[in-house]
């Protein structure tokens, strides 16, 4: 096996599991917007927010693809210390991407439920729903000092 093909393995990785966790995170906060629309559907545009919110870390994921390839450590010449590299940065933001997006979707779950019986925590459910997102932050922010370590 070629280094670069350890290095994309890595991409994969990042942009795969961070997708998915999006997906199940929104899915998770959307099928709670869709029970509180039932009891309450005046609060319609907070249960966009925060059922969007998961969304986010499938962003982190492509972001992170974007970074190291804009350092240009993508080369099918690399050798396995880069290729390593790219490997952990990727499966670290795309495990934390993907868990923290399903946590967080959680907790937007809960506010949703919450707003549509009546409780007006729409505002503080958002702070909450943060917490599991700057994670996702962090591992997005070790990838860019990753690639930016081993292009220096």
């Amino acid at each position: 096996m070629e280094p670069i093909v350890l290095a994309y393995i890595g991409i994969g990785l990042m942009v795969g599991l961070a997708g998915v966790g999006s997906a199940f995170g929104t899915t998770i906060a959307g099928n709670a917007a869709v029970g509180a629309m039932k009891k309450n559907g005046e609060a319609f545009g907070n249960y966009i927010m925060l059922t969007a919110l998961p969304g986010s870390q499938g962003l982190y994921g492509f972001a992170g693809y974007f970074l190291l390839d804009s350092f240009g450590l993508l080369q099918t010449d690399i050798g396995w210390g880069v290729a390593a590299s790219v490997f952990g940065a990727g499966l670290a933001l795309g495990l934390v991407g993907l868990l923290s997006a399903i946590r967080q979707g959680q907790v937007c779950a809960n506010g949703i439920a919450a707003v549509g019986s009546g409780h007006d925590v729409a505002g503080k459910t958002l702070i909450l729903a943060v917490f599991p997102e700057l994670y996702a932050i962090i591992a997005l922010a070790a990838t860019f000092l990753i690639g930016s370590a081993v292009a220096g």
